[in-house]
């Protein structure tokens, strides 16, 4: 039996899967496709994460899609109406259907000589792969893995005899009612957990190797909630999205020019929240702003709890584990019941992938991002990606215009394969990612470079992004576009399926 062959695949059923899986249906309905998901519910990292408090760390005027609207009161959301939101979009524009749940793409391999793809998808539990093959490979599977978090190797850790839990994985049955919780992290988890978790149990502990910078903003847009009492809920979506694009860019670019001045307004602002009685070591991270990303805490949730004394931050490095907590390099020892390790992602492009062309493994380390989508040397493929210093859907979004786009134009010119190429390899490299937060780092080598010009740089700006991928010339001397010539050696493709 023939493989299925289709158009478009799209691998995973996230934020970025079911926004690409609506544009592709809108701009280019006269293809097939289908969206495989490895796990068995859509929602990506707002299914997988299901730890007390989790919330997203941007607002939902910019986390959401460009053409739905958000009209939850809250502007910063938990995530079970995160999770709502993706599957009540998925069933508006039909995705849900195209929706094939627990199919794990396990290899991709492009062939020019009939310009496809080939992957093998592992169904469920069946030992047998299942071979599909497809013209343009969609990747939304973000850039972490979901087996598992990173978790240091933490000295004694054996002995600890309560409960030791990663965020990513959390427990169905833990509960943390009258229980001494140590959180271990200072970024957007663990600021999270620490209010959410300070309501149940008898104490919180927030253990930090270093401090992060901590803004509180409101968790409900009272302006545009009162609008949309008089107003179309899309007309409001739409001046509430361009404030927020234009504040958080502002934001960026005034941290990126005077991080000296941006820096004494985000201390300014927690030492408000605080109140006198928390040293404010614990928020005085020692480098610039937005050399990490910046955490958000909603109606300045940490601040009070740790004001009202129900939870504690301690900026110190660990030596040990006990059998009833933690012995830090001081000597004290912080008892607990709970300990959770809120240190971070392990980086993974692809979803784990193994990805070759004609038969050879693609590295994708040695090479380079092409307009924030494709990779240098990769035909036929596209990873979507959000912003590190802004919402992520922002530049998801523009991504999967763009790979609509090209799809289209590459049907108007009768060509089946497009190739990032950099022929004069005269651009300087840089990496990927420009943040130097520790999972970034930690995976520095994993990941594809970012060149010193355009279209080869990140520039992380959603206005030269608009312009660039909605609006740019597709043909731009650097996407090389070919059809791959019948010979007696090589089967061509069936002109009818062509891009």
């Amino acid at each position: 039996m023939a493989a299925e062959h289709l158009h478009v695949v799209i691998i995973g059923a996230g934020l970025s899967g079911i926004g690409a899986a609506c544009h592709l249906s809108k701009q280019c309905p006269q293809k097939d496709f289908a969206v495989l998901e490895g796990r068995a519910a859509m929602g990506g990292t707002w299914d997988l994460f299901r730890y007390p408090g989790i919330r997203s760390d941007s607002d939902m005027f910019t986390l959401g899609y460009n053409f739905k609207p958000w009209t939850d009161p809250q502007a910063i959301a938990d995530g079970p109406s995160i999770r709502r939101y993706i599957e009540d979009t998925a069933r508006e524009y039909g995705i849900d259907r195209k929706i094939r749940f627990r199919h794990r793409v396990l290899a991709a391999d492009w062939c020019s000589a009939t310009a496809r793809w080939t992957l093998q998808v592992q169904r469920g539990d069946d030992p047998a792969p299942l071979t599909l093959s497809c013209d343009f490979l969609l990747m939304c599977t973000g850039y972490y893995r979901y087996e598992a978090g990173y978790t240091p190797e933490f000295p004694g850790r054996e002995r600890f005899q309560g409960d030791f839990v990663h965020p990513q994985h959390w427990p169905d049955d833990l509960d943390c009612s009258g229980k001494r919780v140590v959180v271990i992290g200072s970024g957007a988890t663990a600021v999270t957990l620490v209010p959410a978790l300070a309501g149940k149990a008898s104490h919180v502990t927030m253990l930090q190797r270093s401090p992060s910078y901590v803004v509180s903003l409101p968790q409900r847009d009272k302006l545009s909630n009162f609008l949309r009492r008089f107003l179309p809920a899309k007309l409001v979506y739409r001046l509430a999205r361009t404030r927020n694009v234009t504040l958080q860019m502002a934001f960026y670019k005034l941290a990126r020019a005077r991080p000296t001045l941006v820096r004494k307004l985000l201390l300014g602002q927690a030492r408000r929240q605080l109140g006198e009685g928390i040293d404010m070591r614990h928020f005085s991270p020692h480098y610039k702003p937005w050399d990490e990303r910046v955490c958000v805490v909603p109606d300045g949730d940490l601040f009070r709890v740790l004001r009202e004394g129900k939870a504690a931050v301690v900026t110190e490095a660990i030596d040990s584990f006990t059998e009833t907590g933690i012995r830090l390099q001081s000597g004290e020892v912080l008892t607990a019941d709970v300990i959770i390790s809120a240190t971070g992602l392990e980086l993974q492009l692809f979803g784990g992938i193994e990805v070759a062309v004609d038969g050879q493994p693609f590295d994708a380390s040695s090479s380079m991002g092409y307009r924030g989508i494709m990779l240098r040397d990769l035909p036929n493929a596209a990873a979507v990606l959000g912003y590190t210093n802004a919402s992520w859907t922002l530049k998801a979004d523009l991504s999967s215009e763009y790979v609509c786009r090209l799809i289209n134009h590459m049907d108007a010119i009768g060509m089946r394969q497009c190739t990032p190429r950099d022929h004069s390899r005269q651009v300087k490299d840089a990496p990927f990612l420009d943040l130097a937060s520790g999972y970034i780092l930690r995976a520095a080598d994993k990941m594809p470079k970012q060149g010193d010009r355009a279209p080869w740089k990140l520039y992380q700006n959603y206005l030269f992004d608009l312009a660039l991928l909605r609006y740019g010339k597709v043909e731009d001397g650097y996407l090389e576009f070919s059809s791959p010539q019948p010979s007696a050696n090589s089967q061509a493709a069936n002109p009818e399926q062509a891009l």
